[in-house]
């Protein structure tokens, strides 16, 4: 093992959260193999069947309500606070929309991709915190239009954060990935640019991803195995 880091940017895909209980995306028996992404996570499928849209993802919030942290969420939590205890910094950067890394203690996280439990007022713009279900008339509490969606990045729109996401890479001398596919843009390129820069990277994956050839070492198994065995490798 390598000197230890002291600015780690930590990037998580689905994979962390299998194990609690949510469905991966792009895995076989995955969200996207059982329905049409066309038809449930673009714009224009909303404003086609806004209900549809809204029933598909008022059951998706119900199961992030339902569901718990499982022991890799709470090994990068306590990471997070071993890191800033000796004055470093963990960069928590996730694809995730649920909220997992918040309940197991995580301080600092960026949703790249939003966040489930918030509601985005497509009339005013206004973000708001939003646990239930989200109806078709439910007013917006800012502006009072009928307008609500989830306030998640749909296909053919723009993640969020990305200049901070950029900086906290490039001041980073470890990027690690965790149970990402290694297929969604801009977060697979990441480990790229990462080596661009010379940061050194690692992947911690149930299996290989599509990326993984990009990597410069690798952990393979259960997220609630390998990702706190990797991090007390580390000393944290």
């Amino acid at each position: 093992m390598a000197s230890q880091p002291r600015q780690i940017f930590i990037l998580t895909g689905a994979g962390i959260s299998a194990e609690s209980g949510l469905g991966t995306f792009r895995d076989r028996g995955g969200l996207w193999a059982r329905f049409d992404p066309m038809k449930l996570a673009t714009p224009e499928a909303f404003a086609e069947d806004p209900d549809t849209v809204l029933d598909f993802y008022n059951h998706r919030r119900r199961g992030v309500r339902k569901a718990a942290p499982n022991a890799a969420h709470a090994a990068l939590a306590r990471a997070e606070a071993a890191l800033a205890a000796r004055g470093g910094r963990l960069f928590l950067c996730t694809q995730n929309v649920d909220d997992l890394h918040e309940r197991a203690g995580s301080a600092a996280v960026v949703h790249m991709h939003g966040e489930l439990l918030k509601a985005r007022c497509t009339a005013c713009g206004t973000v708001s915190e939003r646990r239930a279900d989200i109806l078709p008339d439910d007013p917006c509490p800012h502006c009072g239009a009928a307008a609500l969606r989830p306030d998640v990045v749909w296909f053919g729109e723009m993640p969020k954060h990305l200049d901070r996401i950029d900086a906290a890479l490039a001041e980073s001398d470890l990027f690690v990935a965790i149970g990402t596919s290694g297929a969604v843009y801009p977060a697979a390129g990441y480990v790229r640019e990462a080596r661009a820069l010379g940061i050194r990277t690692c992947e911690l994956n149930l299996e290989p991803s599509d990326n993984a050839g990009a990597f410069d070492e690798a952990r393979y198994g259960p997220a609630s195995t390998i990702v706190p065995g990797y991090l007390t490798e580390l000393g944290l």
